[in-house]
């Protein structure tokens, strides 16, 4: 049985707006478990990219309770919720660019992860990781001597670095072709299978069809999915 990382629990967030409140998230139920891809899915303002910050505990829910292995995030102060992100969450966004640092390589940048996680990761776990992800070969390589595909692998790597609890990805192959977003995926499910729990707000059917589990938003609700 897979344990749960995140658990979420009738959860509501709404945003002040000129013409007032609106309600982005409204009761969401949900949970993430380990060694799994989970993708949210839904059309723009579902509420998806929203429960993807609540996740990954760079907003608080306005009721309700975000549990991050068992403790309530909603109640935890600004500089806890930021030490947790730091220990143990990595996070990957759309655009190759804003995930990596031009002047870093590669292996810099998993050293300097590591080290953000109070953890000191060996040369030979870097290259490893690398390696099971397709890129070793580019490890003292530049962002911008990478291809697109390769810098997404290459932030999965940053993200994965001394193994956190949870990978929190928005919309990570929506910049690439076909052939560099499977191979993105491909990464995350080796990330997932070493016991990570992975969460992907996304569009793209191929994330879809590979995640092992669905979930589908409308209206900042739950309506359906694959579990």
């Amino acid at each position: 049985m897979l344990s749960d990382v995140v658990v979420c629990r009738e959860v509501y967030r709404s945003y002040e707006t000129v013409s007032g409140p609106v309600e982005v998230l409204r009761g969401v139920d949900l949970s993430i478990p380990r060694r799994a891809i989970t993708a949210l899915r839904g059309p723009s303002g579902s509420g998806k990219s929203t429960l993807l910050r609540l996740i990954g505990c760079v907003e608080r829910a306005e009721s309700g309770a975000v549990e991050f292995d068992g403790s309530d995030t909603t109640t935890m102060s600004r500089r806890k919720r930021r030490y947790l992100r730091r220990r143990d969450i990595g996070v990957i966004h759309q655009d190759p660019a804003t995930n990596l640092l031009d002047y870093l390589t590669i292996r810099q940048h998993l050293a300097l992860g590591a080290r953000m996680r109070g953890v000191r990761s060996s040369q030979r776990d870097m290259v490893a990781l690398l390696d099971q992800l397709g890129i070793a070969d580019r490890a003292d390589h530049k962002p911008k001597e990478l291809s697109g595909g390769q810098q997404q692998r290459a932030a999965v790597a940053f993200a994965a670095i001394a193994r956190p609890s949870l990978i929190v990805a928005d919309e990570p192959t929506g910049h690439l072709d076909h052939t560099s977003g499977e191979a993105v995926m491909n990464a995350l499910a080796s990330v997932a299978e070493s016991g990570v729990a992975v969460v992907i707000a996304t569009h793209d059917h191929i994330v879809a069809d590979r995640a092992d589990r669905v979930v589908d938003l409308a209206d900042g609700v739950v309506v359906g999915g694959r579990r």
